[in-house]
């Protein structure tokens, strides 16, 4: 689904040069349950903020199921995050003014999904994360875990082919963590989306079907 070539990120902070990613090649399977590992500075959310298209490398290419997506305006890579990415990050990102059942279905609102289709496919998927009973409640209303539960929901409702976490039990205790991970991996069985995590909690190590290594900015063989 995703190969990724000879990919490079520099950043420079502070008149400092920061070689982010150093010719990085590999690639990502349809279907696959992944995690991209590797300490703090390792990479690993520069390299999921790419395959996002929400930031450019300096070089390399990124390929999404044939398209290069590195060379894709604005406007293409919104509408290509639109219809096949979705997006888990370890703050939750929910709207606070908006309730559990109007965060889940922003995304397929924006996609010009009808109403009726909208609701019924959000009650569903909320009722499969366990929180058919928070429909109506604010995320300030909600517990860390809920919130991340309903994180999930939104990222997945849509069906999208590929589903980017970065580090999404940061901010869980291990149990709630878990749970959620263990609800990550029945869906992926399930929806059969691609899911691609960046994390270097052990917990998510041992749930993913593969683990890619960066070290300093490099995958470690």
């Amino acid at each position: 689904m995703i190969v990724i070539e000879n990919v490079r990120k520099i950043y420079q902070t502070k008149g400092e040069t920061v070689h982010a990613l150093r010719g990085v090649s590999f690639k990502i399977e349809s279907g696959e349950f992944t995690a991209i590992a590797g300490p703090s500075g390792s990479g690993k959310s520069t390299l999921l903020n790419l395959l996002g298209g929400l930031d450019q490398p300096n070089s390399g290419k990124i390929l999404m199921e044939g398209q290069d997506i590195t060379v894709l305006s604005d406007r293409e890579l919104c509408g290509l995050r639109l219809k096949k990415i979705g997006f888990i990050f370890q703050a939750f990102n929910l709207i606070p003014v908006l309730t559990v059942l109007e965060n889940v279905e922003y995304v397929m609102l924006l996609q010009g999904v009808s109403l009726r289709v909208r609701r019924e496919k959000c009650a569903s998927i909320l009722a499969e994360v366990g929180l058919k009973e928070h429909l109506h409640r604010l995320p300030a209303e909600l517990s860390g875990g809920q919130q991340q539960r309903v994180a999930v929901a939104r990222a997945i409702v849509s069906e999208p082919a590929l589903v980017l976490a970065d580090e999404p039990t940061a901010n869980l205790d291990s149990r709630t963590a878990g749970d959620l991970l263990d609800l990550m991996a029945a869906l992926n069985e399930k929806k059969k989306a691609t899911f691609v995590f960046s994390s270097h909690d052990p917990q998510v190590l041992s749930r993913a079907r593969r683990v890619v290594n960066l070290h300093d900015g490099q995958i470690e063989l």
